[in-house]
């Protein structure tokens, strides 16, 4: 692993730290100030509604000056709403602090760029990966480091995210060089192997939607897209949802209704699953039965194991219907992603990858309304069934033969 790209790992892997360290956190932070679940799922989805509406004016952005100032300014952003989020006497502070980072959140977009900057195409495929292995290792640290500093103070998550966020910047301004070597041509680029995200450059803008719309009406590119789409609200819709069904279904041995303690470990759990899934299992089970398999083996499993929350009043049935769930979400999003890529020719990659990442932003605005809305009104099983609902209709989604799968 080459130097910029030891410094793009761990840049990212900071960052998705200081992320992991809020998410048990934040529904029990904001219900200290009066919200209720409803105003929780929208704490959740403005921060999705800036991301999408930044994220690609950053990328942009940094095309023009530089990956290195976007991604510091983008990293200064969270520093900035972690701090506001810390020092919050009210709700509206704790929306100014979500607003304030997402609309800086381009420190993923940036950072795929600036991978794409540093290897030439035949690397790529190796470059983005890393991003996956952080994204592991921070759902694996984060969630069970923020269940344990909680117990301190419930501010200090929030503290240890700012001070992530801070070392993120110098990292930045340290490791990553001021400018990046001359890039290959993107149509390179998009011959061979194919990267697992496409670099920004080659993104519609998030209202392009009638650009994208000549690949929606493709029947086996629009079936894989919706079932892109289906996964990304499942999943969504439970982990927007998670903290306060635990904390209204079960009880701690004092009495006391489950905290941002028992949700972090818990979380931490299922990405401990994840880890050892994605990193011995799923290749292998998917080299063997192929993706459209796995992907209906894993819609199967996460519809199931969401379902059964629905159902469990004690820990061990927890993490039972945990350790199913996890099953089936582990194969999805590699499998689903390669499948939407055999859909589309090979000089459409990065638009087809393009348009699966704003559904799944579009996914994580309309969630965690989902969620809020239905637990506010106590219906949890309702929110297990609409999350295991969502799987269950992405697997009945009608999938043309394998000779209509080709691209333009």
């Amino acid at each position: 692993m080459r130097s910029p790209l030891l410094a793009i790992f761990l840049v990212v892997l900071v960052d998705v730290l200081a992320f992991t360290l809020i998410v048990p956190l934040l529904p029990f932070y904001a219900e200290r100030f009066g919200a209720t679940p409803s105003e929780v799922g929208h704490l959740v989805s403005v921060f999705a509604v800036c991301q999408l509406l930044a994220g690609p004016m950053l990328g942009r952005l940094s095309d023009r000056v530089g990956r290195r100032p976007v991604l510091a300014l983008s990293q200064l952003g969270t520093f900035a709403g972690f701090l506001v989020l810390a020092g919050a006497k009210s709700l509206p502070m704790v929306f100014l602090s979500r607003i304030i980072d997402g609309v800086t959140a381009g420190n993923l977009t940036v950072a795929q760029a600036a991978i794409v900057d540093v290897t030439k195409p035949e690397e790529r495929g190796r470059g983005f990966a890393l991003i996956g292995v952080s994204f592991g290792v921070g759902f694996l640290i984060g969630p069970a480091l923020s269940a344990w500093l909680a117990t301190i103070d419930l501010h200090a998550p929030v503290y240890l995210a700012a001070g992530l966020s801070l070392l993120s910047v110098i990292l930045t301004l340290v490791l990553l060089p001021k400018r990046a070597p001359e890039p290959a041509p993107q149509q390179g680029s998009l011959r061979g192997e194919v990267p697992p995200a496409p670099p920004p450059e080659r993104r519609l803008g998030v209202l392009d939607w009638g650009a994208y719309g000549q690949y929606l009406r493709r029947p086996a590119l629009a079936a894989r897209l919706a079932q892109y789409f289906l996964f990304s609200l499942s999943f969504v819709t439970f982990t927007a949802g998670f903290a306060l069904y635990a904390e209204r279904r079960f009880v701690r041995a004092d009495g006391h209704p489950w905290g941002v303690r028992e949700v972090g470990f818990t979380l931490a759990y299922s990405g401990v699953l994840g880890v050892i899934l994605q990193g011995r299992f799923v290749g292998l089970a998917i080299a063997r039965f192929g993706e459209a398999t796995m992907v209906r083996f894993g819609f199967a499993f996460q519809a199931l194991g969401f379902a059964l929350l629905a159902f469990t009043g004690s820990t061990p049935a927890l993490l039972a219907a945990s350790t199913v769930a996890s099953l089936g979400s582990s194969p999805l999003r590699p499998a689903l992603t390669s499948l939407i890529t055999k859909s589309a020719g090979p000089r459409e990659q990065g638009t087809v990858l393009g348009l699966s990442q704003s559904l799944n932003a579009v996914a994580q605005i309309v969630a965690p309304l989902i969620a809020g809305t239905l637990i506010e009104h106590q219906a949890l099983g309702a929110w297990a069934f609409a999350a295991g609902g969502a799987s269950l209709l992405a697997l009945a989604v009608p999938i043309p033969p394998p000779e209509a799968e080709t691209g333009a």
